[in-house]
């Protein structure tokens, strides 16, 4: 590609807006530009505005270091800079709709990390490999709004990543009832054990609005187009618990299945490593090249040994076994700031740029 499209981070001084930077130094199509933050960083180099709360494992890419954060509200102005932005910005939902929405009204495509738009009935929530075609309700989303190139794309919840994509690879068998409990990282609350000692050697059974998170996006992401908006599946039913465990990096999730039709071991460990999607297709930049992969060993996957599989944009399945009341039992585990926030955003736009909803303005 001759010309990189010049990005925008909304909401770049966070943690998920320091893992977009990250992920994007050196990405072969997309090129960090320009970062917007709240009106307190805004002037500053990002290095001054980020100061000692730089999260990542990495150094900071010298390429950013001296951007100077522009204020995420003066949405022309911001917009004017770039092909389209990511978004990762730390408002209330009703105030993440609005600016959402209100960078896309100036024919700014929107990738967003949030969840604001999750539900929004003409908003995609894709996970690349399981639901492109979503991205067809774009065109009803952008009559609503007025434009020509603006939309709003969001990626779904980092909880589900664990466990949707392999229920998705066994549609054929026809799941019908899961229930699944999530053991899920620090980091997915923006922390690390310097920010938040208490979790050192302790577990918290509760994560705010999480269950219903988890319970309810996957059959969103396995839903279809309807009338313009996307209608979510009736099935299959989920019932979740999410527990804070104390990892940094990495959602692990312990799942039982019933199926319709039921299927073998061998079937099911088939199905996940010879499953592929459109990004693989296609090659996208940050694609794995195996999506899922099966682990054979009792005692994986294990956050630690397996987090990172694929640059932490794939997931590992493991201990897939007959159970006593449901047909089988898994355990899953994915990335849950790679894959599940700003790496799936990054491969969601890699994907909508493959189909030609972002270009250069």
């Amino acid at each position: 590609m001759s010309e990189k499209l010049k990005v925008g981070i909304l909401g770049g001084t966070g943690m998920v807006g320091q893992r977009f930077i990250s992920l994007l130094e050196n990405h072969p199509w997309f090129e960090v530009t320009t970062i917007a933050a709240s009106p307190r960083s805004a002037g500053k180099t990002y290095e001054e505005a980020v100061g000692g709360r730089w999260k990542m494992t990495t150094p900071m890419p010298e390429a950013v270091k001296n951007i100077i954060v522009m204020n995420v509200n003066e949405v022309e102005k911001v917009a004017a800079e770039v092909d389209f932005v990511f978004s990762a910005v730390d408002m209330t939902k009703e105030e993440i709709k609005k600016i959402e929405e209100d960078y896309a009204k100036t024919e700014t495509p929107v990738v967003s990390n949030n969840s604001a738009h999750r539900w929004t009935p003409d908003v995609p929530m894709i996970i690349p490999e399981v639901n492109p075609g979503h991205t067809d309700v774009i065109e009803a989303q952008k009559k609503r709004l007025g434009t020509t190139k603006g939309f709003v794309a969001v990626k779904p919840n980092c909880s589900i990543q664990s466990y949707a994509p392999a229920l998705y690879a066994w549609r054929e068998f026809e799941p019908y009832e899961v229930i699944a409990t999530t053991y899920q990282a620090i980091s997915g609350a923006g922390k690390t054990f310097k920010d938040w000692p208490e979790m050192v050697e302790n577990i918290i059974p509760y994560i705010g609005g999480e269950e219903e998170k988890s319970e309810q996006e996957p059959l969103r992401v396995l839903g279809k187009v309807e009338n313009g908006e996307i209608v979510k599946a009736s099935e299959p039913a989920i019932s979740c618990q999410c527990i804070r465990v104390p990892v940094l990096n990495g959602h692990t999730a312990a799942v039982f299945v019933k199926f319709r039709k039921k299927p073998t071991k061998e079937q099911l460990i088939e199905k996940l490593v010879s499953f592929k999607g459109i990004p693989q297709e296609l090659e996208l930049p940050s694609a794995p090249k195996q999506f899922i992969q099966y682990m054979e060993e009792d005692n994986r996957p294990q956050v630690q040994l397996d987090v990172d599989y694929e640059k932490g944009m794939g997931v590992s399945i493991g201990r897939i076994r007959e159970d006593s009341i449901y047909d089988f039992k898994f355990v899953g585990l994915s990335h849950n700031t790679v894959r599940g926030a700003a790496g799936g955003a990054v491969l969601c736009a890699e994907l909508l740029k493959a189909k030609g909803f972002i270009n250069k303005k």
